[in-house]
C-alpha cells in the first residue's frame, strides 16, 4: 500500500506535521472533520459528541465485535473555522499518552483537490517518539485513504 500520508518527525523536538493531499473539493474534505456520520464511517469508530465550535468538545469510542471498548479519545476544539483550520486537544483515555494540542489546516489546491496539514505537539520529545514506534503512520494513512473512499461518492 502506497502511504500517501505524510509524516515528518525532526530528531529532538516534541512535535511532528502529517500532509495528505486527497482528491477531493475542499469543502468535502472538512467535511470528513465536522459531519459526524463521515467522520464515524472513515475512522471506524463510534461518535459520542462533536461540537463543532470554539470550545466545543468531542468524544470518540471504538469497540471490539465482542462491544468491549478499546479505545476512547476526547478534546476540546480551540479554533474552528469551516473549509480552513481546526485547533484541538486530542487525549486517548487509559494510554500512558498525554495530551497533545493539533493544529488541522485545509488548503485548497484545485476545484478537485485539496491538502491537508496537521501540526501535532506534545508534552515532550520522549511522549513524540513513543507515539512514531507505534503502528501510528501506518494506520493514519490507512484512516486517510478510507477518509478518500468514503467522500468519493459525494464529490
Amino acid at each position: 500500500m502506497e502511504k500517501k500520508t505524510k509524516i515528518h518527525a525532526e530528531a529532538g523536538r516534541q512535535d511532528l506535521t502529517i500532509t495528505r493531499e486527497f482528491d477531493l473539493p475542499l469543502h468535502l474534505l472538512f467535511k470528513a472533520y465536522e459531519d459526524p456520520e463521515l467522520l464515524a464511517q472513515w475512522m471506524g469508530t463510534k461518535v459520542l459528541k462533536l461540537e463543532n465550535k470554539p470550545h466545543g468538545g468531542w468524544q470518540f469510542e471504538t469497540s471490539d465485535p465482542q462491544g468491549k471498548v478499546v479505545f476512547r479519545a476526547n478534546g476540546v476544539y480551540h479554533d474552528f473555522v469551516p473549509n480552513e483550520k481546526i485547533v484541538r486537544t486530542f487525549q486517548m483515555e487509559d494510554s500512558p499518552f498525554d495530551v497533545q494540542l493539533e493544529f488541522l489546516e485545509f488548503e485548497h489546491l484545485t476545484s478537485e483537490t485539496s491538502k491537508l496539514r496537521m501540526h501535532q505537539v506534545y508534552r515532550t520529545t520522549e511522549l513524540r517518539d513513543q507515539m512514531l514506534k507505534l503502528p501510528f503512520a501506518y494506520g493514519l494513512n490507512m484512516a486517510h485513504n478510507r477518509l478518500q473512499e468514503v467522500l468519493n461518492p459525494l464529490k
